[in-house]
């Protein structure tokens, strides 16, 4: 079992120009979205968080349940679910304003224990912004990570919702002992300020950062830089591909029976390539249609029907 902790919400997307454009709403959030697709790429998955007893929150947990995802951890609440703006550049890119005052998901609490069978958990976005229920979900981190469950972390920062930037940058590096694989994109990496490096001395066994259409580069604690290409693809836009490649990831290292610190850390150019080029195939479906709709399993293939190193050229140790 791989479970997701984190927000869920309603994305409103716009559905034509200006700012008095339609709005047409769709389930997300970075946790969710992640939820979604480990239950279409065929993972067993449990979603842990608090969601509204409104509509949208019904609505929330039918989608999880049409994807497979175990929803007996989700608390339940009256206040309203979180409101998400999007807006959609030209070149596909989305950005958001919300609106979270007196939300649900706020005021999610920590758990008395995971799930039975759980061997990761999965942590990011908003979730870890906005209190209380940002140090609910710290509490899930540590306890998690000190009684032995991998731990993974996708900051994926939405800046408008942080008051204090560098009060949060201190917390970033303060959860990094108790991550055991970090997953963020170039702009956050940016945001956030540090390398790899810094981040690896400390508590992930790998580190691997997201560069839209350009790919994915995952950084290992022997020193190793291996940087895999994107697919080439018509964007649509790309909503939920950071999280599609969060799932994809997972779902590997469950393939690969290396959802440990130790085992992540013992694995080998061949197969990160392998796992890296499976999220990048992921991702790219993710952008190739519109909101986020992450593949079903049988749209990729299996992680080991993605090719040998030799066909992705110099790839390796640099």
């Amino acid at each position: 079992m791989i479970v997701v902790a984190g927000e869920a919400l309603i994305d409103l997307v716009p559905q034509g120009t200006g700012a008095l454009a339609g709005l047409k709403p769709a389930l997300g959030g970075g946790p969710y979205n992640t939820a979604v697709a480990l239950g279409r790429l065929g993972s067993p998955a449990a979603f842990c968080s608090r969601t509204s007893l409104d509509a949208f929150g019904e609505a929330l947990l039918d989608g999880l349940r049409k994807a497979g995802v175990d929803v007996s951890a989700v608390q339940r609440g009256p206040e309203p679910t979180t409101l998400a703006v999007a807006t959609v550049d030209t070149n596909g890119s989305a950005a958001y304003s919300f609106y979270v005052d007196g939300t649900a998901d706020r005021l999610f609490a920590a758990p008395a224990e995971l799930p039975a069978g759980t061997r990761a958990v999965s942590f990011g976005t908003c979730s870890l912004v906005l209190e209380p229920g940002a140090s609910a979900y710290e509490e899930l981190l540590r306890t998690a990570a000190a009684q032995g469950v991998f731990t993974a972390l996708d900051p994926n920062i939405r800046a408008g919702l942080i008051p204090d930037a560098d009060a949060y940058r201190a917390r970033f590096k303060s959860w990094l002992p108790s991550v055991s694989l970090l997953k963020l994109s170039e702009e956050d990496a940016r945001w956030l300020g540090g390398t790899p490096r810094e981040w690896l001395a400390v508590g992930p066994s790998a580190v691997v950062i997201t560069q839209g259409g350009d790919g994915l580069t995952v950084f290992t604690r022997d020193g190793a830089v291996l940087p895999v290409p994107g697919e080439k693809v018509d964007v649509v836009d790309t909503i939920g591909a950071g999280d599609t490649v969060n799932a994809a990831l997972l779902h590997g290292l469950a393939t690969l029976d290396a959802l440990s610190p130790e085992a992540l850390a013992g694995l080998g150019v061949k197969d990160w390539t392998r796992l890296l080029r499976f999220a990048a195939r992921a991702a790219a479906i993710t952008c190739s249609r519109a909101g986020a709709q992450p593949p079903y399993a049988s749209e990729l293939g299996e992680l080991g029907e993605l090719g040998e190193l030799g066909e992705l050229g110099e790839l390796g140790e640099l």
